[in-house]
């Protein structure tokens, strides 16, 4: 038995694993080409990827659109395989730094952090695919229909992110503390049954990728046979030799507690979740003097913010872990030892396959 290729019109992954962008860095050319290497899709986080840049603090804009060429070319040196990008909505370069990739012929471009509606639009004319990330059924109607009747262009998948997920979250504050959260298998299962007009009137499949909390192959196994077509998966690909983090980055999620991996807000006002550390513990009782604003993100101003996003995820992905911010998702405390993207994809695959 095997699984399944995620077919995105006419590229096709082999094994329906897309590795969720994670940024400032977290996620780009090393990570993502091992995981495209051994089958997967392997996805770098735009999100400040200049960070490394001579120019970052002067022109912010113009670094993240050279590192983000950089890194694109630097993976597709490194595997055959499809390569995508992960770039918030909410971005400020938005535009600009999606007709880079665009230029650059990146396979995938996933989207979320809002509702990309101007996505098609950017990428027409080229063999770019595009993945908007719903938390809804009504998001992802709303967003294919928009797209069909402004672009004519149906979303080549939706990635449907729940709860249990880390980074920014599609979900207020108030869902967040009820209890129980909206499960991952009933956002699915809704999402599934939103498109399902739109795959029967254009005659076309569009595949859900189930993503958020996702850990092992137990796991995927449940939603292919929910009815996805493949899954998403960020924070086990933290704890790889190939990962573009700090080694103390990789420890941090290694030394997690469950207790301390906590919903907090962002300087946008949005809930995102992340490792309670020094960090959090300190912004939580000050606001942070935020000397430099890099305009980063639409809706983030810096007079109100408590502390600068940017800043704190730099700190982190080159090792200042006690000073930097750690998004991590539900699962993280599970994560026990650093391996191999290649040792991790065939564990996934061994335990999916056991499971179906």
């Amino acid at each position: 038995m095997k699984l399944n290729s995620l077919n995105l019109g006419n590229i096709s992954i082999k094994i329906p694993i897309i590795q969720g962008g994670m940024g400032i860095g977290v996620s780009k050319s090393s990570l993502a080409s091992a995981v495209s290497n051994k089958g997967g899709l392997g996805i770098i986080s735009a999100v400040q990827i200049g960070y490394e840049e001579d120019n970052f603090e002067k022109d912010n804009d113009n670094a993240n659109l050279t590192g983000l060429i950089k890194e694109i070319k630097k993976a597709k040196a490194l595997t055959k395989n499809p390569i995508g990008i992960n770039m918030l909505s909410a971005a400020n370069n938005y535009k600009e730094m999606v007709l880079a990739a665009v230029k650059e012929k990146v396979d995938v471009i996933i989207s979320g952090a809002g509702l990309p509606l101007s996505l098609p639009g950017l990428v027409k004319g080229s063999n770019t695919k595009i993945i908007p990330i719903v938390s809804s059924g009504k998001a992802a109607s709303t967003i294919t229909k928009s797209w069909k009747r402004k672009y004519d262009y149906l979303p080549d998948a939706l990635i449907v992110e729940g709860p249990l997920a880390g980074g920014h979250l599609g979900f207020s504050e108030e869902t967040l503390s009820k209890s129980p959260l909206p499960s991952l298998e009933e956002l699915v299962t809704e999402v599934l049954d939103a498109i399902k007009p739109f795959q029967e009137k254009y005659n076309v499949k569009i595949p859900v990728i189930a993503a958020g909390g996702i850990f092992d192959g137990k796991d995927i196994a449940k939603f292919l046979k929910l009815g996805a077509s493949g899954v998403q998966m960020g924070s086990r690909f933290v704890a790889t030799d190939e990962c573009d983090a700090h080694i103390n980055f990789k420890k941090a999620y290694i030394d997690s507690l469950k207790e301390k991996i906590k919903v907090i807000k962002s300087p946008l006002g949005m809930p995102g979740r992340a490792i309670k550390n020094n960090f959090i513990e300190k912004i939580e009782q000050e606001k942070e003097k935020i000397t430099k604003c890099y305009r980063c993100l639409k809706g983030c101003n810096p007079k109100t913010a408590p502390y600068c996003i940017s800043k704190a995820l730099i700190n982190s992905v080159k090792g200042d872990v006690d000073n930097g911010l750690l998004f991590a998702g539900s699962n993280t405390y599970r994560i026990d030892t650093i391996v191999s993207v290649s040792d991790l994809m065939d564990n996934l695959l061994e335990e999916t396959l056991e499971y179906l």
